[in-house]
């Protein structure tokens, strides 16, 4: 989707000023939102169905979080640690009616790396001990700690070896992409998960078990609920901390407060980010008091974290959201409906799966083989593009579309977009049954 510096005059002044280690999925010059819609310089808009990179789930600049930051920015926007304040300790309160039974206490970042840093540091300190598990395919972040945890892909390992140390990973259950049922994968997961703690690092050096409940970068993979349990009951066994990281799980991606609530199978610490304040630089991480009140003062700490502006946006985000998680719920049996008829119809859809409105649609050179088609990604979504709807893709292949639209999307506008993905889909297998 390039365009041309003569054509967007803020590109030639961006690549002039700004590092371009940082990737953009558009060249789009926006200079307003609302809900779904952004809109460029020029006037024309285009549907966000990233969601700001599943960040806006309530739609761009929802009107009463807009309000809540607005008046707290009124009132005082930064405290440093300095002072105590109200709209932090209100966002608290808050998370502890929402997030998974026995989280009960609760400290803020400012981006999901930080939260799932901090969670580590805790499980470490709290455990006396420093080994992570995480589990192949999962992403945590991008700073030096959480891209030790993340192996969605190697690139984003490239050039900064030696990792983080004690660091040690599993298989995550991939049914679809190793070609076995769900419950081939499980049990092939927790056998390399056994051997792990048998050949390679003792159980009792293990701090945590860090594992996303759905795959986000590693390709919208749901964790099987087997899969939760069995690692519960091994936590439980060896007295190690089960982290789960919902940063982009969280806040009604899937239809529920976070992905946790389809599980029995709970956390110890969690990690939250992406929705927690619908735009605004926030991150937050909890645990049990007996947990996270027994680290000691001055052992972890921040300078923005829980900005009071942003906490007042997230306490917003918590009172507007509530009654949308219904119809978001209606929304994702519509979609899976929509694309499972898709996947009748084309033989590029190898594989439907997620929870919510946390969709991955995996494109492939043909169904029986299953090898990822990144080009069919990128033709459906030039042409979604060019109809004004935004989709960006995931997986170490880039051949996934991540679906994850507003949760204020009308059924109408999802079908639309779904339409217009089938028409990309019907595009590009014309264009490859001619070539």
């Amino acid at each position: 989707m390039p365009t041309t510096p003569g054509d967007n005059p803020l590109l030639a002044r961006h690549r002039e000023v700004m590092a371009p280690v940082i990737a953009f999925d558009t060249d789009i010059h926006a200079v307003s939102a609302e809900g779904l819609w952004v809109t460029d310089v020029k006037g024309k808009r285009w549907a966000d169905f990233a969601s700001g990179t599943a960040v806006t789930n309530l739609g761009h600049n929802h009107p009463e979080v807009v309000a809540a930051a607005r008046r707290q920015l009124d009132r005082l926007a930064h405290s440093g640690m300095i002072f105590r304040y109200e709209s932090v300790v209100e966002t608290a309160e808050r998370l502890r009616e929402i997030t998974p039974p026995g989280i009960d206490m609760f400290a803020f970042a400012n981006s999901g790396s930080e939260a799932v840093e901090a969670a580590v540091k805790l499980a470490k300190h709290s455990t006396g001990r420093q080994g992570v598990v995480t589990f192949r395919g999962c992403f945590h972040g991008r700073t030096m700690g959480s891209v030790s945890y993340s192996t969605s892909n190697a690139r984003y390992r490239d050039g900064y070896h030696p990792m983080v140390g004690s660091v040690f990973v599993a298989p995550f259950p991939h049914p679809y992409r190793w070609g076995v049922s769900e419950e081939a994968a499980v049990e092939m997961s927790l056998r390399e998960l056994r051997l792990l703690l048998k050949h390679v690092v003792s159980p009792h050096e293990v701090a945590c078990f860090l594992v996303e409940p759905v795959q986000g970068e590693g390709g919208y993979y749901p964790a099987p609920p087997a899969f939760l349990e069995e690692i519960r009951s091994m936590a439980e066994d060896h007295d190690i901390m089960v982290v789960y990281d919902e940063v982009q799980t969280g806040f009604g991606r899937t239809a529920e407060w976070f992905a946790s609530d389809h599980y029995r199978a709970k956390p110890d610490i969690i990690a939250m980010g992406k929705g927690i304040a619908n735009g605004l630089p926030l991150s937050a991480y909890g645990a049990a008091q007996e947990i996270i009140g027994a680290w000691p003062v001055g052992s972890h700490g921040t300078t923005y974290g829980g900005n009071p502006v942003a906490a007042a946006a997230a306490t917003a985000v918590i009172e507007a959201m509530e009654p949308l998680l219904p119809h978001a719920r209606d929304l994702s049996k519509r979609a899976f409906e929509g694309f499972g008829e898709l996947a009748e119809r084309h033989d590029t859809i190898g594989d439907v799966r997620g929870l919510g409105l946390m969709i991955g649609v995996d494109l492939v050179t043909d169904a029986e083989t299953r090898v990822p088609d990144a080009n069919a990604f990128k033709h459906v979504q030039s042409h979604a593009f060019e109809r004004e709807l935004i989709i960006i893709e995931c997986g170490p292949d880039g051949n996934v579309i991540r679906f994850i639209p507003p949760l204020v999307t009308t059924a109408e506008e999802l079908d639309w977009a779904i339409g217009l993905i089938d028409e990309g889909l019907e595009s590009w297998e014309r264009e490859r049954r001619h070539s």
